[in-house]
Order: C-alpha cells, then sequence, then structure tokens
C-alpha cells in the first residue's frame, strides 16, 4: 500500500529554489528518510506535506487521496519544537495534547508506558533530561495512534545518550508496523534506523532507493605501496579496474563487474608490483552521499 506520492513537488523562496520539482513514494510500514545537508530542502518538503506551507507547484496526495484535515488526523507530526507547560506534569501536558486533538485521555498511560517515562508521568516537564522531553514529545504524537509519523531532525541538540534513547524508541515504534518519515541531515542516523532513503541537494532530488541497496554499493579496495606512480599506472593499464582515486598514500579502487579482489591483487603481483597493504570495504551509505554531493556540485540554489 501507498502512504504517500508527490509529483513535481516544488517551492521557492525568491530566488532560492527550496523544493526543486520532487517526487517519491512512500510504501506502508516502511521507515523513510529524507536525507540531506542542511539548506536542502527537507523541511520545507515535510511543511508542505503537512499543510504549513504552500507549494509554487505540483503536489502530493496521503493514502491515496486525501489532503488536508482529513489526512492530518492520521498523520503525527513533529516539525517544530512542541510546547509543553514547563510547571505542569507529563500527565497533565498531554492531557492538553488529548484536549487539542478531540483523543480520549485513556490513551495517555498507554502512550507513557510506550515513550518508557511511567516513573515520570507525575514530573514537571521543566525536571526532565533532553532526550525525555523529546520521548514525551514523539509519546505526544502517539496519541491516538496515527497510522504515519513525520519527523524533522528528531535528535537535534540531544546527547549520545538522548540521541540513542530517541533511536530506540522510533525502531520500537517501527517494529509495530507504522510508517515514519523521518528527515535528517546525519547519516549515520539514517544507516542505523530507516529501511529506505531519498538523498536531496539544494532541493532536487539526487538518489533514491532501499538504504541497503545504497550500503551495499559495489566494494572499495585500498591499496599502498613503495612506487605509487608505477602503482597508478598499472590500474590505468587494467581491464579489472573501474575506476581509482588517490587519497594521500593510499588508492582507493573500484573493480568492473564481476571482479574480483584477488584477480586484481595476482595481476599486480604478475607485473612485479610489491603492496604494502590492500584492504577491501564495504560502501556506506555515507560514502554513497558524499559521492552524490561531489558529483552534483553544478546545482543552482
Amino acid at each position: 500500500m501507498i502512504i504517500l506520492e508527490t509529483d513535481n513537488l516544488d517551492k521557492s523562496y525568491g530566488p532560492v529554489h527550496a523544493v526543486n520539482h520532487l517526487s517519491l513514494t512512500v510504501g506502508a510500514g516502511q521507515v523513510y528518510g529524507i536525507l540531506g545537508p542542511n539548506g536542502s530542502g527537507k523541511t520545507t518538503t515535510l511543511s508542505m506535506l503537512m499543510g504549513i506551507v504552500r507549494p509554487n507547484g505540483g503536489g502530493f496526495k496521503w493514502f491515496g487521496g486525501l489532503q488536508g484535515p482529513e489526512a492530518n488526523r492520521r498523520i503525527g507530526a513533529l516539525i517544530e519544537t512542541p510546547n509543553f507547560y514547563p510547571y505542569l506534569s507529563l500527565e497533565q501536558n498531554l492531557k492538553i495534547v488529548c484536549r487539542i486533538k478531540g483523543i480520549d485521555e485513556k490513551d495517555i498511560q498507554r502512550v507513557i508506558r510506550l515513550v518508557g517515562l511511567q516513573e515520570r508521568s507525575r514530573s514537571r516537564f521543566q525536571t526532565l533530561s533532553l532526550g525525555m522531553k523529546q520521548r514525551l514529545a514523539l509519546g505526544s504524537l502517539l496519541l491516538g495512534d496515527p497510522d504515519v509519523l513525520v519527523l524533522d531532525e528528531v535528535t537535534n541538540g540531544l546527547d549520545p545518550e538522548g540521541i540513542a534513547e530517541v533511536r530506540t524508541l522510533i525502531r520500537q515504534v517501527a517494529s509495530t508496523g507504522k510508517t515514519i518519515i523521518l528527515a535528517s541531515h546525519i547519516l549515520d542516523e539514517v544507516e542505523k534506523v530507516c529501511t529506505h532513503v531519498v538523498i536531496l541537494k539544494k532541493g532536487v532530488k539526487l538518489a533514491e532507493g532501499e538504504v541497503d541497496s545504497l550500503i551495499k554499493g559495489k566494494e572499495v579496495i585500498i591499496l599502498s605501496g613503495d612506487n605509487l606512480d608505477q602503482l597508478t599506472t598499472a590500474l590505468s593499464a587494467s581491464l579489472l579496474v573501474e575506476s581509482f582515486t588517490r587519497d594521500h598514500e593510499d588508492l582507493k579502487v573500484i573493480l568492473k563487474g564481476e571482479a574480483k579482489t584477488g584477480d586484481l591483487s595476482k595481476e599486480l603481483m604478475e607485473k612485479g608490483i610489491a603492496l604494502n597493504r590492500i584492504e577491501v570495504r564495504k560502501n556506506r551509505l555515507e560514502d554513497q552521499f558524499l559521492e552524490l554531493v561531489k558529483q552534483d556540485n553544478t546545482l543552482q540554489p
């Protein structure tokens, strides 16, 4: 089932093209990451999807055709920092949220247990750590049991312990089958939490797909030797090598097709080239992301 579709979604602020004809599809049960550096259009995209910002062009639909309040009732969104009352307890703050959303207050205890704050339910909001405050914010989204969560940079400003708490909670919620759309500039966050990802730069989609497929890119072979000029010449002539780059005293090599590391090692040995180092690394999402950003440095702001 398709939860969200966007069709050439577009938004400009004067000369700045914040979101540039963005089309994407989010399926049910996915943890879908919107990944990009600051200024890439992530928050603008989410704001349009939630009706906070009006697009200049294109469109989108939730749940096969819903928009506006009808769709929003099935979505819990955290795009801006929620306003909780510092002198009220967690329960009291959540009661206010229930009244605003028209949700039965009986759901509060379920949510407090889900976010692991039952021991602090009567504590004042101002006494919570940043991580606990963010968990409460996520809990407020879960009131009424929405089908989808929309989260914008939910780990910003948190210490490592707080980040770990929020990530664990997102995984826990995702395991129940809910769809989560998560915008982040943190590569590690997307890699550890998301099942699918779209990479944005200056409002333009650079790549989209399953996180595993992006991580499982081609292997990178790290080589070094006493004579780098000789090694470079050999790699340039090799029919096994798709590309290589120099990084200080190392050469990073990507092989063609079905070529193996052992094939390259044997070829270099037969040419009398001694290696000091040969290491195989898996391409990570970070490598893919950085490579895409480097390749697309001609995009206009």
